[in-house]
C-alpha cells in the first residue's frame, strides 16, 4: 500500500515516506488528536495477506509496547487500514548507528555512552522476559539528542526465565 502526503489512516495524516523494508514500509505522519509526528509502519498487502506474518507483526507490535524504557522506541497505537494493518510509534530523528559509525570513528567516550544505552535497554527488556533477536546498527537509532533508541524489528518474548547451567567440567 503506498501512501502518499494527506492520505489519513484513522487520526492519522501522512507527512512523507521514511524507508521501506522486508516487514513494511515506514511513514513520517501527524497524530491530528495529539497535534504530534509520529512514525507509521504499515506491513505490505502480500504479507497482510498472511496469516503467520500477521500474527507476528501484531505480536511484535504487542511486545514492543509493553516495554516502557527510554532507550527503547515507544508504540502508541495499533489498527487497520483497507486491510493493511499497521503501528503506531513515536517519531524518531536522528540517523542509525550504522550511518552515524559510517561517517568515522567514535570517540571512546561516546562509545561508552552509546553502549551503555544499548546495555540498559536490553536489561530492561530482559527483565520482562523479551529478547531482541535483530540487534544490529541499522536497527539502533542515534536521535538528534544523542540518546539510543531501539527500532521496530526483532523482539520477542520467550515463556519462562531461562535455566542457567553449570559448566561441565572436562
Amino acid at each position: 500500500m503506498a501512501l502518499k502526503r494527506g492520505d489519513k489512516l484513522g487520526p492519522y495524516e501522512i507527512v512523507a515516506p521514511v524507508g521501506a523494508g522486508g516487514m513494511g514500509e515506514v511513514y513520517r505522519a501527524r497524530d491530528t488528536r495529539l497535534g504530534r509526528d509520529v512514525a507509521i509502519k504499515v506491513l505490505p498487502e502480500a504479507l497482510a495477506n498472511d496469516a503467520d506474518r500477521l500474527r507476528r507483526f501484531e505480536q511484535e507490535a504487542r511486545t514492543i509496547a509493553a516495554l516502557n524504557h527510554p532507550n527503547i522506541l515507544g508504540i502508541h497505537d495499533i489498527g487497520a487500514h483497507d486491510c493493511a494493518p499497521f503501528l503506531v510509534s513515536e517519531f524518531l530523528e536522528g540517523q542509525t548507528l550504522r550511518a552515524k559509525l559510517a561517517s568515522g570513528p567514535l570517540p571512546v567516550g561516546r562509545a561508552i555512552e552509546y553502549a551503555m544505552g544499548i546495555a540498559e535497554g536490553l536489561a530492561a527488556a530482559h527483565e520482562k522476559g523479551i529478547v531482541h533477536r535483530d540487534l544490529k546498527p541499522e536497527n539502533v537509532i542515534v536521535t538528534r539528542e544523542g540518546r539510543i533508541k531501539f527500532w521496530i524489528s526483532g523482539w520477542r518474548s520467550w515463556s519462562g526465565r531461562r535455566k542457567t547451567r553449570k559448566p561441565q567440567r572436562r
